[in-house]
């Protein structure tokens, strides 16, 4: 049994350089043995470019653009976008990247789940998808990066954001695809009850 994971949840919105240092002390004190993190959190409306990102996908630069070691291409993060980063030591736990991937999709089924929703997994792209006789839509993404064992950067979850900025880019580079959110899907939550049930899920995914 691992040691209870820290659950973090900021009470405003969070600029992305603080997220990115916060992120870079935590994981330096995991890997001396500190204890694991799990960070809710908002920012304001922003785009990132991951590791694998493309400039001709962003299509709108009105918003501020940051280049991130995150996996994936490009993604937006705004207000009503439920971030969540998680920093804990993989070396504990495997050290399997791939499973990891897995878990977070998972926790994010499971959460779609307590909505009435059906997230799935699609062959060859990360994240979590909706799929019904509206299409195939994204209402969540992973973009994560591992350093010395220990995972930062983590998954976004669309709750109620403004989904017009998503046409400022083409979302993680699948232009062919749409991008929705439970507000759109006509759930009426808030992203302080999503953080809540999320919590009570990580509990039994992470072995907390």
């Amino acid at each position: 049994m691992q040691h209870p994971i820290k659950f973090l949840t900021a009470n405003a919105l969070v600029q992305y350089p603080d997220a990115l240092q916060f992120m870079q002390e935590t994981i330096q004190d995991i890997r001396q043995s500190s204890e694991e993190v799990i960070w809710f959190l908002e920012h304001p409306p922003l785009y990132t470019a991951g590791t694998s990102a493309n400039d001709a996908d962003l299509l709108n630069s009105s918003l501020l653009v940051f280049q991130t070691q995150r996996g994936g291409k490009h993604t937006y993060h705004g207000p009503g976008q439920l971030v969540v980063y998680v920093m804990i030591d993989l070396k504990k736990r495997g050290n399997d990247i791939r499973l990891f991937v897995q878990t977070l999709e998972e926790w994010i089924i499971k959460t779609l789940i307590t909505f009435g929703l059906i997230g799935i997994r699609k062959q060859g792209r990360v994240g979590v998808w909706l799929d019904d006789d509206k299409g195939e839509r994204k209402i969540a993404a992973i973009g994560i990066r591992v350093t010395k064992g220990v995972t930062w950067h983590g998954l976004s979850l669309n709750v109620n954001p403004d989904l017009a900025n998503y046409q400022g880019i083409i979302p993680c580079g699948l232009k062919e695809y749409g991008v929705t959110s439970l507000q759109a899907e006509g759930i009426d939550t808030r992203v302080s009850q999503v953080i809540e049930i999320m919590k009570s899920i990580a509990v039994k995914l992470f072995n907390t």
